[in-house]
């Protein structure tokens, strides 16, 4: 588990987000503390959540799409420097006593949308420092440092904010991050180079929606995951109200319920090695998720503080292994030109899910009780689990998605401009007129990996004078966005591919034809060439 440490880079960076990570479970149990003190509303405690979650709704997709088309480094160092100034003014607003709810929403909205910016960003970047093999360990550590934060974080808030009150808590959170700043100021990373212009922003936040529209693999991991947060957030919403309202604890008190949760999360880390050698990716999930509804059950009737903490130890190894498991399921369903603004839709989908699920588990609180809405949350989970369970996710992790580079580029008379188009690329099959009917469903998956890599129309015509005759087409926005369909197809693809030639019955390959619409000519019925 702990190999990926080996990298300096990996090592220098899950260091300092350790330490990031504890100052940031210092300021949520700092926030959620002070906002219980300034309004008694569930709705409002609530919304708190709702106001961490909702930036990401909003900018998940864009900050993706940033972060594939800008350098990581820099975006890492700007999102950062944004969470740093929104930390100290909270923290120094709530010392002067200026803080009321509204306030205190507004500023945990603007740190969201910086942690929002920042997270596509961040998980794209840690298959760039480890091994593919090594990608689970990573997320696992990944893991690690979010419960073993969530582990001290909250026992350290609650000493600091009985010592030094809620405004220190949050000045030390806006310290943590000083240390990424430096560790990614003094990484040199290596952005990877292309023959190709840069992806315009727009065009790129379309290449992303294209691609989870037509990755059916993923998709699974996007309704495995809403499935599973749908409901979970019921216990995020509401943790602080059944810690202050119904258990009368203090702020060490609640903090420690955080921690218990933190120690089983940490103790799930090293537990999870050993259940992916026993259980697949699916059964681990499923288990892990009907294990967490029954934990809501218990904390929707449980009263005593001693056994909410054995509770809680249970809910962090159920949590770890769900989140780490849908992580490396993401990660592994999609290849590297795509993979932020992937992450970012699965991110989208995640805090989406939270946002909507806090609303209403607190919207279901405030007009029945906790117990209702824990009871309701857990029922829903465990009955998610069978709802969803066609969903695989084992797939993602037998593709191979590094890119095959097999395609042979056909003699063209001239190279038009990057920005030209639209661009109609057309294939020539010869078909065995009794296996057209066969032939026909392989091409329904080769249609969904050129419309995920580029194309905005695809068909496929067979000749009427000629039965044994197809042409297969798709239509491509530009000539650029052609020429990165090269360098998207991947090992998996190729497969795919192969079966679909295995039908050509031509002595040839299929004849490959590329046109570009015409604009405009030289005067002799000649389109000009590029510059």
């Amino acid at each position: 588990m702990w190999t990926p440490l080996r990298q300096p880079v990996f090592r220098a960076l899950w260091t300092a987000s350790a330490v990031s990570s504890v100052g940031t479970w210092m300021h949520d149990v700092g926030a959620a503390w002070l906002m219980t003190s300034l309004s008694p509303s569930p709705f409002l405690i609530a919304l708190m959540q709702a106001a961490s979650s909702l930036p990401f709704f909003l900018l998940a997709l864009p900050a993706g799409a940033l972060a594939d088309v800008v350098d990581r480094r820099k975006m890492i160092l700007w999102t950062q420097g944004w969470m740093l100034i929104v930390a100290t003014l909270l923290g120094f607003l709530t010392l002067a006593n200026i803080t009321t709810p509204w306030i205190l929403l507004v500023l945990t909205f603007a740190l969201s949308l910086g942690s929002s910016m920042n997270m596509p960003v961040w998980q794209a970047v840690t298959p760039e420092l480890v091994e593919k093999e090594e990608l689970p360990q990573a997320i696992t550590l990944s893991g690690i440092v979010v419960n073993l934060s969530r582990s001290i974080g909250p026992a350290l808030a609650g000493i600091i904010i009985a010592q030094a009150g809620t405004g220190a808590v949050f000045l030390l959170n806006a310290a943590s991050f000083v240390g990424v700043i430096i560790v990614v100021y003094q990484w040199r990373r290596t952005p990877q180079k292309s023959g190709l212009p840069t992806e315009r922003f727009i065009g790129a936040v379309q290449a992303g929606i294209r691609y989870v529209r037509y990755a059916p693999t993923f998709q699974s991991v996007l309704i495995r995951t809403s499935a599973y947060i749908l409901f979970a957030s019921a216990l995020f919403a509401l943790l602080p109200l059944l810690g202050r309202r119904e258990l009368k604890l203090d702020a060490f008190g609640y903090g420690m319920i955080l921690g218990f949760w933190g120690i089983g999360g940490l103790a799930g880390a090293f537990i999870l090695p050993k259940l992916r050698e026993q259980f697949s990716i699916d059964k681990l999930v499923a288990g892990s998720s009907v294990l967490m509804g029954i934990m809501l059950l218990a904390l929707g009737t449980v009263r005593n503080f001693y056994v909410v903490c054995a509770l809680m130890l249970l809910v962090g190894i159920a949590s770890l292994s769900c989140m780490v498991s849908f992580s490396v399921s993401a990660q592994t369903a999609v290849p590297t030109w795509v993979r932020a603004r992937a992450l970012s839709v699965q991110l989208l989908v995640f805090q989406g899910c939270m946002t909507l699920g806090s609303l209403l588990w607190g919207a279901v609180a405030q007009r029945t009780s906790i117990t209702v809405a824990l009871t309701s949350a857990g029922v829903g989970l465990i009955v998610g689990v069978a709802l969803t369970a066609r969903y695989r996710l084992r797939c993602a992790e037998k593709l191979d998605l590094r890119s095959s580079l097999h395609w042979d580029q056909p003699t063209n008379v001239f190279e038009p401009c990057p920005n030209d188009g639209p661009v109609l690329i057309s294939l020539e099959y010869r078909i065995d007129p009794a296996n057209a009917e066969e032939f026909t469903k392989a091409m329904q998956a080769l249609s969904q990996i050129r419309r995920r890599d580029g194309a905005i129309r695809w068909g496929l015509y067979q000749d009427l004078s000629d039965p044994g005759r197809f042409v297969e087409t798709q239509i491509v926005e530009s000539w650029a966005e052609h020429k990165r369909q090269f360098e998207r197809v991947t090992n998996s693809d190729r497969l795919i591919e192969e079966r679909v030639r295995a039908f050509h019955i031509g002595e040839k390959p299929p004849k490959v034809s590329q046109m570009i619409y015409s604009k405009y000519t030289d005067g002799q019925g000649l389109r000009q060439p590029c510059g």
